[in-house]
C-alpha cells in the first residue's frame, strides 16, 4: 500500500483545510521576503565598498577584513539556534532574528565609523547565522514530505532575489545626493521593522512541526506509516525517522560531502557580497547603476536555479525517485558547473567573464539543496540542528573569501585611490590579477566538490543506516 498517496488523500479531503493550505503560502510568501532581507543585508556592504573605503580610509585587506567578520560568530550562533530549535518554536525564533537585523542598521546610518561597521557585521553575522536553517524547518513544518522541495526552495531563493531587488534601490540610495551610502543601511532597517510587524501578525507553527505532529496525525486519522527497510526512497518514511546519535550524522560521509561543497558556495556567497561590484567596475566605465544591475545577474540566475531545481526534484519524487537523484545528484551537477565556470574567467575578458561570473556565483547559490537534502537523513526533531551545523560549519568559507581576495589584490600591488580620485588602468589591471588568482583556486575547488557530492550526498542511504 502506498502510505503517502493515502495521507495525500486524506488531507485533501478532509484534514489539511484549504484555509490552513492558504495560510502555509502566506507563511512561504512571508519567509521568502525574510530570505530577501537576509541576503540584502549582506549584499548592501559590496556595494558600498568604493564609499566607505574613500571615506573611512581602508585598504584592501581592511575592508576584506570587515566583510570577513559577518561570519565570525555566524556558525557559533547558527548551531546552537539548531540546537535550541528542539525546544524552542520556530516561529519565535524567526521573529527575534527580524527585529535583530532591522536594529543592527541603525548605527551606521548615525553615523559609525569603520569600529561601528566591524562591530555591527560581527553582531548581524550572528543574528542572520540560523536564518537559512530554521526558515527551512519551519516552511517544512507547513508541508507534507514530498511536497516540501518547491516551498522550500522558494524560500531559499529569497536569499538570491533579496540583492536583485534591493541593489538598484540602495545603488540610487548611495548615488542620491541628499542621501548616499549611510542610508543604504537606514532604509534596511526601517524595511526589516516593517517585515517583523506583518510576521508578528500572522505567525504560527505548522501542522507538520515535531510540536504539532502527533495532533495532525491524529486529526487526519490517517494509516500510521511504518517505515520499510527495504525501501528505494526515504521520501515517504522521514517523519516516522527515530532520533540517533548525532555524532553520527555529523561524521558521515554525506555529511562531509556537503560540508566541502559548502565551503565552496559560501567562497562564491563571500566573494559576491564584498567584492563583486568592485570587480565589475575594475573591467569597464559603468555606472554605480549599472554596476548594481550588473551585480544581480548571479542573484537573478541563482534564483531561477534554486526554483528550478526544487520543481523538478517535487516532480522526481512524485515519481518515486530517491532524494539522492532528486536533490543530490542535481546540486552535484550545479556545483560542478560552477567551479567550471570560475577557473574560465582569468582566461578570458570583458562580457564573457561577466558571463562566466554569473554562472559561477550563480549556481553556487544552489547550496540550500544540499541543506534540503541532509534534512531528509534525520528526524524532524533533528532537523533543525543537523541543519544549522551544516550551514554553520560551511559558512568558513564566506570568512576565507573576502580576506583572501583582498589579500590577493594587495598582493598584486593594488592600492586604492584617495576619494574622488578615479581608478587608474594599471591599478584595474593589479586588481583584476589579484582576483582571478582567487578564481582559480576556488574553480578548481569546486569542480571537484562537484563530483564528490553527485556520489556521496545520499540521504536515503544514510537515513537507512541510521535506521539499522
Amino acid at each position: 500500500m502506498n502510505m503517502q498517496v493515502d495521507r495525500s488523500e486524506i488531507e485533501t479531503k478532509r484534514g489539511i483545510s484549504k484555509k490552513t493550505l492558504n495560510r502555509a503560502w502566506l507563511i512561504t510568501g512571508l519567509l521568502i521576503l525574510f530570505q530577501m532581507i537576509n541576503f540584502a543585508d549582506k549584499a548592501v556592504l559590496g556595494l558600498v565598498a568604493e564609499s566607505v573605503m574613500s571615506e573611512l580610509g581602508m585598504t584592501s585587506t581592511q575592508f576584506g577584513f570587515i566583510g570577513s567578520s559577518f561570519f565570525f560568530l555566524f556558525a557559533v550562533s547558527g548551531i546552537i539556534v539548531g540546537f535550541i530549535a528542539e525546544k524552542v518554536q520556530t516561529r519565535w525564533l524567526i521573529l527575534v532574528m527580524g527585529i535583530s537585523w532591522a536594529v543592527l542598521q541603525f548605527p551606521m546610518l548615525l553615523g559609525g565609523g569603520a569600529m561601528a561597521l566591524l562591530v555591527t557585521r560581527i553582531v548581524l553575522g550572528a543574528a542572520e547565522g540560523p536564518a537559512s536553517s530554521i526558515s527551512l524547518t519551519h516552511v517544512q513544518g507547513w508541508f507534507e514530505p514530498s511536497t516540501r522541495g518547491f516551498p522550500s526552495s522558494l524560500v531559499a531563493s529569497g536569499t538570491t532575489i533579496g540583492p536583485v531587488v534591493a541593489a538598484p534601490i540602495l545603488a540610487y540610495i548611495i548615488a542620491h545626493p541628499d542621501l548616499g551610502w549611510r542610508w543604504a543601511f537606514g532604509f534596511l532597517g526601517l524595511v526589516g521593522l516593517v517585515w517583523t510587524v506583518l510576521w508578528a501578525m500572522v505567525f504560527k507553527e505548522g501542522p507538520y512541526s515535531h510540536f504539532n505532529r502527533e495532533e495532525t496525525d491524529q486529526k487526519l486519522q490517517a494509516v500510521p506509516v511504518v517505515y520499510d527497510p527495504n525501501c528505494k526512497s526515504i521520501v515517504k518514511y522521514v517523519d516516522v525517522l527515530k532520533t540517533v546519535p548525532i555524532f553520527k550524522i555529523f561524521f558521515s560521509k554525506m555529511f562531509f560531502a556537503s560540508f566541502l561543497a559548502g565551503l565552496g558556495c559560501f567562497w562564491s556567497l563571500g566573494f559576491l557580497t564584498t567584492w563583486a561590484p568592485k570587480y565589475i567596475a575594475s573591467i569597464g566605465t559603468f555606472s554605480p547603476e549599472i554596476i548594481a544591475t550588473v551585480s544581480s545577474l548571479p542573484w537573478i540566475l541563482g534564483a531561477i536555479s534554486l526554483a528550478s531545481a526544487g520543481y523538478f526534484s517535487r516532480i522526481l519524487m512524485k515519481k518515486g525517485a530517491t532524494v539522492h537523484i532528486s536533490l543530490g545528484l542535481v546540486f552535484g551537477l550545479l556545483v560542478f558547473i560552477s567551479g567550471i565556470a570560475f577557473y574560465l574567467i582569468p582566461f578570458l575578458s570583458g562580457a564573457i567573464c561577466i558571463l562566466l561570473i554569473t554562472i559561477a556565483a550563480g549556481f553556487a547559490m544552489c547550496f540550500p539543496l544540499a541543506t534540503m537534502a541532509v534534512g531528509f537523513s534525520v528526524s524532524s526533531k533533528q532537523r533543525a540542528a543537523v541543519m544549522a551545523t551544516l550551514v554553520a560549519t560551511s559558512s568558513i568559507g564566506g570568512i576565507v573569501s573576502p580576506t583572501m581576495v583582498g589579500y590577493l589584490m594587495d598582493v598584486a600591488g593594488y592600492v586604492q585611490p584617495a576619494k574622488g580620485i578615479a581608478l587608474a588602468p594599471e591599478m584595474a589591471e593589479k586588481l583584476i590579477i589579484g582576483m582571478n588568482h582567487g578564481f582559480e583556486y576556488i574553480g578548481i575547488y569546486m569542480i571537484i566538490v562537484g563530483l564528490i557530492s553527485m556520489v556521496f550526498l545520499n540521504p536515503d542511504y544514510l537515513a537507512k543506516k541510521l535506521m539499522k
